[in-house]
């Protein structure tokens, strides 16, 4: 006989206990025993129980759990049960972290991470491959538009595994947050304030102010302010809520036609990129996208190519901006600079940054992030059981990324959606705007080391988004080599992992459909390959994500910075544009009040936000794992109090990377 100490740990999510008894069973190498428990789980509350065993059951393998219910079916959270059996000088842990529905039998394998063995006798391996036969029945994959990465089969949140749903509280903090008193404040004076012309255009800038008031962040005041400057205007291409288009010119683009008349433009354009300070932002993705037409009023896109100068002190500052580019029909479109009449310059500005707008949210945002990090979930739910090193490393950044994205669908840019309601790319003209900019996703443009060269953007002092994200992706970087390192002890057997093989295969042909032909992988090859390719995964599911959500409200919520739509079709001259032209082409009254409301949504704080590296879920076993974790930590603190030291010396501090505000996964 041997005595058995049990903790059973439950969530400490709402409705995470449960009034059902709950029946145990230990399952170790040499017998089983049904334990003789009244267990009725409650909220954050980890219960203790000794428990005789009459038969010595040798190292414990699983533990098996059922919920019993007579009238109602109580679902509990369980995060985890320890077992210490007589003589051990270390508890045993089965992770669980997961809703215990129905009264079917749950088995919970102890926690040690385990490689795909070939003895088919191994209980272990006859448990992975059950487990997998299961979720491949649960998470099926679907195809939301053709041309874009494959999705999770769910028609909305409610059909979503109970595991990858929202929590009570995050749930209830998102939907109430739709409905917020603020929110529903701006509605309702702009109601009464404009009761007879939400349709209409504001009357002068200064009228935006009527709804730029109550809580905003410090960089959102500033962007009110200084939204005008080309020093500004500038610097968002570097470190604002879009870091991601701009690159060192290496030649004049062909784009670009200069007419008689502009040999000084040609020279001064010629001189800095000679000197290597020519920099260069093309939106040519838009060109061609069909604009919207919102309650009746055709809505305009353009496709702007903006060319700056970087200076010794940092400051990047426009040059020349085309806002459209050459065609059969106007073989030399005008050009703005900086000397021209002040309203044709800053119309060009608002061009410009109005087509930013729709890139990053349809292509930095929504694709790049959202859409890629689905792709990783839905591979790894499918291909990689809980044993697997792999899942137990990633599993922490999928977190909520499934019910948000499905709630984007449904909400965000399904038809009659706010895309359709108030963006010049809403109507269609989104979708066919991400097939684009699907066929120039490449691995490399989702590795920063690889990107930012591509880009030539390495070593540049004032471009603080590449070096935080270079910081990032090596702290992570490291943190992933010393978890695989501890379970993959040579390439070969890397290339003998046929779960990781089918993982990789399932992502590249499968979920992106095809996407090897732009240098993603459909085999590992090495652990350095293996290592590149989880890191690229962890840092878009959590610190690329924070890099173009959290800015959002800063620079998005002053409507005329960033305009989710234009209502009057590009200037092809400079002397006529007047003050009248610029109100008539931003936002109406109604477009207006919803962009701030929803970059408010997106951009505000929320409840359970848990920051990279910081996951309280114990996935691992054992010391060695949690001494990497430890590390991890340890070096994103380091990184914080580095860039909390160097933003106090800024006027504009950058902090979307700062790791206490970069998000372990895609949640809002």
């Amino acid at each position: 006989m041997g005595r058995y100490r049990i903790h059973v740990a439950t969530g400490a999510w709402p409705f995470s206990g449960s009034f059902n008894r709950v029946q145990l069973w230990l399952v170790g190498e040499r017998g089983e025993a049904e334990l003789e428990l009244q267990l009725r789980p409650a909220r954050s509350q980890v219960e203790e129980f000794e428990q005789d065993v009459p038969q010595d059951l040798g190292p414990l393998q699983f533990v098996k759990l059922r919920k019993h219910h007579s009238l109602v079916d109580d679902a509990w959270f369980c995060d985890r049960i320890t077992v210490q059996g007589p003589g051990a000088l270390e508890e045993a842990a089965f992770p669980c972290y997961r809703w215990v529905q129905g009264e079917g039998l749950l088995t919970l394998p102890e926690g040690t991470a385990r490689l795909a063995g070939n003895n088919t006798w191994d209980v272990f391996q006859k448990h992975r491959e059950q487990e997998l036969e299961e979720r491949q029945q649960i998470y099926c994959w679907a195809t939301w538009k053709e041309g874009l990465p494959l999705t999770i089969a769910a028609g909305s949140e409610d059909d979503l595994p109970a595991n990858m749903r929202f929590h009570e509280q995050k749930r209830l903090d998102h939907e109430w947050s739709a409905n917020d008193y603020r929110v529903r404040k701006w509605f309702m004076d702009i109601a009464l304030k404009h009761v007879y012309s939400l349709m209409r255009s504001w009357n002068s800038l200064e009228d935006f102010d009527q709804i730029f008031w109550g809580q905003k962040t410090a960089l959102a005041e500033k962007v009110h302010q200084r939204w005008q400057d080309d020093e500004l205007f500038g610097y968002q291409f570097l470190n604002g809520a879009n870091p991601m288009l701009l690159r060192r010119s290496t030649s004049l683009p062909s784009r670009l036609v200069l007419p008689s008349g502009m040999e000084e433009l040609q020279a001064q354009l010629e001189k800095e990129l000679q000197g290597g300070s020519l920099f260069e932002a093309d939106f040519i993705l838009l060109d061609g996208i069909p604009a919207n037409v919102i309650q009746g009023e055709k809505q305009y896109l353009a496709a702007p190519l903006v060319m700056l100068k970087m200076d010794p002190s940092g400051k990047l500052l426009p040059m020349v901006i085309q806002i459209e580019p050459p065609n059969p029909s106007n073989p030399t479109p005008p050009l703005f600079l900086p000397s021209d009449p002040p309203l044709a310059w800053l119309l060009a500005k608002t061009w410009v940054r109005s087509s930013d707008f729709q890139l990053h949210e349809l292509q930095y945002h929504l694709l790049n992030t959202h859409l890629l990090a689905e792709v990783f979930t839905v591979a790894t739910m499918r291909c990689l059981p809980g044993l697997h090193p792999v899942f137990k490393l990633l599993i922490p950044h999928t977190r909520y990324t499934l019910d948000i994205n499905t709630r984007a669908r449904n909400q965000l840019i399904s038809d009659g959606g706010v895309f359709d309601k108030v963006t010049s790319s809403g109507g269609g003209g989104h979708v066919q705007l991400m097939r684009q900019a699907m066929t120039q996703l490449t691995y490399r443009s989702l590795c920063p080391p690889d990107d930012l060269a591509d880009r030539g953007l390495m070593g540049i002092p004032s471009a603080l988004y590449a070096h935080d994200a270079l910081r990032l992706w090596d702290i992570i970087a490291r943190y992933v080599e010393g978890i695989i390192h501890l379970f993959y002890h040579g390439d070969d057997v890397v290339r003998g992992d046929p779960e990781l093989q089918a993982w990789c295969r399932e992502i590249t042909e499968v979920g992106l459909c095809q996407a090897q032909d732009r240098g993603f992988p459909v085999s590992f090859q090495s652990r350095a390959q293996l290592c590149h390719f989880l890191t690229m995964c962890i840092f878009t599911c959590s610190a690329q994500h924070a890099a173009v959500n959290t800015g959002q409200f800063d620079w998005f919520a002053w409507v005329p910075n960033a305009p989710c739509t234009m209502r009057m079709p590009p200037p092809t001259t400079k002397e006529d544009v007047t003050m009248d032209t610029v109100m008539g082409s931003l936002p109406n009254v109604w477009q207006t009040s919803l962009q701030m409301s929803i970059t408010w949504l997106l951009g505000r704080p929320h409840l359970d936000m848990v920051p990279l590296g910081h996951h309280k879920e114990e996935y691992f076993s054992g010391p060695e794992p949690k001494a990497v974790l430890r590390q991890f930590q340890a070096d994103l603190d380091k990184l914080e109090k580095e860039i909390m030291a160097r933003n106090e010396q800024l006027d504009l501090p950058y902090e979307y990377l700062k790791p206490s505000l970069v998000e372990s996964s895609i949640t809002i």
